[in-house]
């Protein structure tokens, strides 16, 4: 069982094996300007890839739709998301972001109007700073609960789902309250309603998920072929991007602040942050420099690779070095430190300047 709403990891290989998720690299040939989290293998799987790949080359309409849970701090492991954003809003895609204020109440608690504050003052803000260009006519963003079309559609999609199927899905019991068992629907429908005439009609469209979100993917698309003759619905597509390492090991997790480093920390602040993580270093000197070191179990490692190195070669040196001992996990976390005190100045910077920008996107 996948939850989406717990923060267990999740095991990769086997989520390939069970649920019929195909690798990503196998498409990786076909993809003209593959993003860096493409060619590195933190995208790692997909459904229906395919059919965005067809439209990327036939420069064909198609949706990307990824929502935003405003519940806690926006960390370094959801820059993941915007990134992905920021790569299909240049590739011309139709950009859905969908803020689940519904979501959050009805399985955290958070009631709608700090809902409203945290998506503005902790993520959109976040994301313009990122470098997403909320000004283009491709993108739209809203709350769920503001959202009539995502609310009609989700009432009339449940026509079509039973209590044993979400019980199956994602584990519901007699304790779960109704407003939980309503949100998979509005998740439903968002992601289905860029399909709908008033948004141009049946396109393929794309989800970026996480894989704890694979359960959402899966009742989504088997809701689509059950109304396909109705909406003429084609099947969403979705790509499974790993889950960055927390700081001390285990899931990134904004409700356990010493595994994470926050988006509106200081540079100091983060910088600090990853002189402190958990590397892959041996347990002396002697045998670093002998063995060396495995980046591939470092959290260190991870952050340049995910988010701090653009460079392929720089990256493939630094894990060469790594690994045969060249460079010890001390210097490898001043260079790391570095690169981050230099990514949050300039975070820091934009986010000042993303504040009232931030408060349009929802006005209008």
């Amino acid at each position: 069982m996948i939850d989406p709403w717990s923060s267990a990891l999740v095991d990769y290989e086997k989520l390939i094996q069970q649920f019929g998720i195909k690798p990503f690299q196998e498409l990786l040939g076909d993809i003209e300007d593959p993003s860096l989290l493409m060619r590195r293998g933190i995208i790692f799987g997909h459904r229906d890839f395919g059919r965005i790949i067809k439209a990327l080359r036939e420069k064909s309409p198609f949706a990307v739709v990824t929502g935003m849970m405003p519940s806690g701090r926006m960390h370094i492991g959801h820059k993941m998301i915007v990134d992905q954003i920021i790569w299909y809003q240049k590739m011309g895609a139709e950009i859905y972001i969908p803020i689940a204020d519904m979501e959050a109440y009805s399985a955290r608690g958070v009631e709608f109007e700090e809902s409203r504050k945290i998506a503005l003052e902790e993520y959109i803000t976040n994301y313009i700073a990122l470098g997403l260009d909320f000004s283009l006519k491709n993108i739209n963003t809203y709350l769920q609960s503001e959202n009539q079309d995502v609310n009609y559609l989700a009432y009339q999609l449940g026509r079509r789902v039973n209590w044993n199927e979400m019980k199956a899905i994602y584990g519901f019991n007699g304790s779960t309250n109704l407003s939980h068992l309503y949100v998979p629907l509005i998740q439903v429908a968002d992601i289905l309603h860029p399909q709908l005439e008033t948004y141009g009609g049946p396109k393929p469209t794309v989800v970026p998920v996480g894989p704890d979100q694979d359960p959402h993917i899966r009742l989504t698309r088997d809701i689509a072929e059950r109304f396909k003759n109705r909406f003429n619905f084609i099947t969403p597509s979705s790509t499974y991007h790993r889950f960055i390492t927390g700081l001390t090991g285990g899931k990134m997790s904004s409700s356990k602040p010493k595994t994470a480093i926050f988006l509106t920390d200081s540079p100091e602040v983060a910088e600090k942050k990853i002189r402190t993580a958990k590397t892959g270093g041996r347990e002396s000197l002697q045998e670093q420099k002998k063995l060396g070191g495995v980046p591939t179990d470092c959290v260190v490692y991870e952050m340049l690779l995910y988010h701090l190195v653009d460079d392929d070669q720089e990256l493939a040196e630094i894990y060469k070095q790594c690994t045969q001992g060249q460079i010890m996990c001390g210097e490898c976390k001043m260079q790391a430190a570095s690169k981050v005190r230099e990514l949050f100045e300039h975070l820091t910077r934009k986010r000042e300047q993303a504040r009232d920008e931030a408060l349009k996107v929802l006005e209008g």
